[in-house]
């Protein structure tokens, strides 16, 4: 449930407004990359921005949350990591610096926009990707298996690591995208075909990248997925 306007502790000074928008912007909250749907100071001297999944944990009726991955675990919501040992997310395996979901008993740690991604992602008619903690075959990014958690297609063709595309988001976050998001996903995911059968496996491949982004940008939604894809392919 979303609300026009809301107060957050980490902003109190001033409400903060729903809003969606189709230029990129970094979370006060969590401190990582955002696009889409935002809650904003209403304040026209502050410079202040919450994912919703970020702005959202103080109107529910607990900070707690449970992830399938973790059955055992009980995930509580900090505005900072705990202790002086720097943490990192167990979905993207990226260092966490602002708000998280942290287990105490097992030590796990979850990025707001991470412990949130859709188990489900529907690319096209055609192609649907399915969330997954550990995955025994190669990621179209790096080609290694293992490591984090990832997408991959039905069909089994496609698999992206989750840590492999928050790597390219950061890298090309400042940058336009093209020369680097499309040859490291299409490089190992269209080379064993030839004519037709290679441009249909690099489209479906990037279209499946870009929905992967907009699902870790906080707001994966098809609209979204344009929005990067556009961003993309930008000279």
């Amino acid at each position: 449930m979303k609300y026009s306007e809301i107060w957050h502790f980490s902003h109190p000074e001033h409400k903060l407004r729903f809003e969606y928008s189709e230029f990129p912007f970094k979370c006060d909250g969590c401190k990582e990359p955002g696009i889409g749907s935002r809650y904003k100071c209403s304040s026209a001297t502050c410079d202040f921005d919450l994912h919703v999944h970020c702005a959202m944990v103080v109107t529910t009726s607990s900070p707690t949350l449970y992830h399938p991955f973790y059955a055992k675990c009980t995930f509580h919501f900090m505005p900072s990591p705990p202790g002086d040992t720097p943490r990192y997310c167990n979905a993207c395996e990226k260092d966490v610096t602002g708000f998280l979901y942290h287990c105490k008993a097992c030590g796990f740690d979850l990025h707001p926009c991470c412990a949130k991604l859709p188990p489900l992602l529907h690319v096209d008619g055609e192609v649907k990707l399915y969330l997954y903690r550990k995955v025994r075959s190669p990621c179209h990014r790096c080609g290694r298996k293992g490591r984090s958690w990832s997408y991959r297609s039905n069909c089994k063709t496609y698999n992206l690591h989750v840590a492999c595309v928050r790597d390219l988001l950061v890298e090309n976050w400042h940058h336009h995208a093209k020369d680097v998001l499309l040859p490291a996903v299409v490089s190992y995911g269209g080379h064993r075909s030839k004519g037709k059968k290679v441009k249909k496996c690099c489209e479906i491949a990037a279209l499946a990248l870009q929905f992967v982004i907009s699902a870790l940008l906080g707001d994966p939604t098809p609209l979204i997925a344009g929005i990067v894809g556009s961003f993309m392919s930008r000279a």
